[in-house]
């Protein structure tokens, strides 16, 4: 009997994005926050482009208010894989005065990051930006092609989109334009999930439950560890066992109740959820077309 090879559709076709990529652009970069979606995309790179190294460098968006546990893993693997990894910082644009911060309740560097990302485009001319946003996360993003071109000014225009027949991937842009690329766009947060189960890949403990201070907002779970997260007086601080399913800056992200401390136990958990993993996010709530709006402006 013939043995059967164990081919994954998502892996192979995330995989000839990847090299895709590297046929049709001159200078790409890979969005890396440090959290589960880039991390994956770091391993399928690597599969993509086996035995040689990533042929390009790893860009995180500093706001300098993310999960210090993040921060600690997207430099060690960095490290361990020998990729240059480029840093810029929300700060510094604050600093300079081409953003404003916000303050009050719902305070948030969120979407300041779109301008340091656009700041680091222009100053490396990179044409094409990878990033792991997914359809299924939230439907702005579904809206967006695996191949999505921004104007000069890092724009998103909804109604003027390429058509991606079967797996023809359009990579031309004219002089100013760059695209945002997305290989796991077709996959779904459970996919992720059974994807790092599958392949082993180490991700920051922040994902797995463990006792963390916190408070209760808005029926919400928030981090209470550190003094960029705003906290009235009379929001009471308790310890809860938590964990996070998605990682965004602290002022932002809130965390559920889990017992899940292995990547099985996540799985099961993912599985029988009922809510989305965005629905942890604040950022997205301002609005009924948050995402899109920021989309528009350049966001990620």
């Amino acid at each position: 009997m013939k043995r059967k090879l164990n081919i994954n559709p998502l892996e192979s076709e995330s995989i000839y994005i990847f090299r895709e990529v590297v046929a049709q652009f001159e200078k790409p970069v890979l969005l890396f926050s440090g959290g589960k979606d880039s991390i994956t995309l770091v391993r399928l790179a690597q599969k993509a482009f086996y035995p040689a190294k990533i042929p390009f460098p790893l860009l995180h968006i500093d706001t300098g208010h993310n999960f210090p546990e993040t921060i600690e893993f997207r430099d060690k693997l960095a490290k361990e894989l020998g990729l240059e990894l480029i840093v810029r910082q929300v700060q510094d644009n604050i600093d300079q005065g081409k953003v404003k911060e916000e303050t009050g309740r719902y305070a948030s560097r969120n979407m300041l990051q779109t301008e340091t990302l656009l700041d680091a485009i222009e100053e490396y001319g990179f044409d094409a930006c990878i990033g792991g946003a997914r359809r299924d996360e939230e439907k702005a993003r579904a809206k967006e092609r695996i191949f999505s071109v921004r104007d000069d000014f890092g724009q998103w225009d909804e109604k003027n989109q390429r058509p991606e027949v079967f797996d023809m991937l359009n990579g031309k842009i004219e002089l100013g334009q760059n695209v945002r690329v997305f290989p796991i766009s077709n996959w779904t947060e459970l996919d992720v999930w059974q994807y790092i189960k599958t392949e082993d890949i180490e991700i920051p403990s922040i994902y797995f439950a463990h006792e963390r201070k916190t408070f209760i907002r808005d029926g919400m779970i928030w981090t209470a560890n550190d003094v960029v997260v705003f906290r009235e007086e009379s929001e009471a601080v308790t310890t809860r066992q938590v964990r996070f399913r998605t990682v965004g800056d602290m002022s932002c992200t809130a965390a559920v109740i889990s017992g899940a401390t292995t990547i099985a136990k996540v799985v099961e958990e993912i599985q029988a959820s009922t809510i989305s993993e965005r629905g942890a996010r604040i950022d997205d709530k301002r609005s009924e077309g948050a995402m899109e709006q920021r989309k528009k402006q350049g966001y990620f």
